[in-house]
């Protein structure tokens, strides 16, 4: 703008316009940088590449249904309280679970049934519960809560993201169709909430926890193993309990 013939009052006006509108483009352009940003915040978990899904290794359970494995006639029931989250959870699965069906499972001895513990590390762990449920709708619940110990990684670190819970269903071969719908739907959301409720009942405080039940003379009777254990010490409680039914 040229200035000539503008008195100097004039010329202070025009100078203090011009600042105003550059601080206004300037206020202008942070404000679309910082919306940017927040949408790179929002879109990127979305969009950047999933891990690599590690194998679960094989376990052979016998009869499964749904989230139990073994005779449901068995004259023990072993319940497993568990967190997909928590390290020594995967510790028995690794260390424990498969030599515990083999002996106990396997025969008949025992009726072995998993239960999660809701939210009781943190949100990741309520949507694996979910997750494996929804597959259990297909039957591959244990499929599903097998590689999702074999790819824990830490809590509440994303892990069991949405995306990363899909890529693991996908590797199950899992109809992603059905999967994404019971999901979605917080179709299992009732019962993951009912597992902590029921875990609360039977006073456990640490996972994982198990609950031996057993009958004897009619009279309903508890033991209560908690960490993760190897199968001799489940062998010992086991075998006192059957030592109790007179067996």
């Amino acid at each position: 703008m040229n200035t000539q013939g503008m008195s100097k009052r004039q010329m202070r006006k025009e100078q203090i316009r011009r600042k105003e509108k550059r601080s206004r483009l300037i206020g202008i352009a942070l404000i679309s940088l910082g919306a940017l940003f927040l949408a790179f915040l929002i879109i990127y978990p979305n969009v950047k590449p999933v891990d690599a899904v590690k194998p679960a290794p094989a376990v052979s359970r016998p009869n499964v249904d749904f989230n139990a494995a073994g005779d449901p006639d068995a004259p023990i029931v072993v319940t497993e309280y568990s967190d997909y989250q928590c390290p020594y959870c995967r510790l028995f699965f690794e260390n424990t679970e498969a030599a515990l069906m083999d002996r106990y499972v396997a025969d008949g001895t025992v009726y072995f049934v998993y239960k999660s513990v809701g939210e009781f590390i943190g949100p990741e762990s309520k949507a694996a519960a979910e997750a494996t449920y929804c597959a259990g709708d297909q039957g591959k619940f244990w499929e599903m809560h097998d590689i999702i110990f074999a790819n824990q990684t830490g809590e509440n670190v994303g892990a069991y993201s949405e995306r990363r819970l899909e890529a693991m269903a996908d590797a199950l071969g899992l109809d992603r169709g059905a999967y994404d719908e019971c999901v979605s739907s917080g179709k299992y959301s009732d019962l993951a909430d009912q597992d902590a409720k029921d875990a609360t009942a039977a006073g456990i405080k640490a996972t994982p926890s198990f609950v031996i039940t057993y009958d004897v003379n009619g009279e309903t009777k508890t033991r209560l193993l908690e960490g993760a254990q190897s199968v001799e010490v489940f062998a010992q409680e086991i075998e006192a309990a059957l030592a109790e039914m007179g067996r």
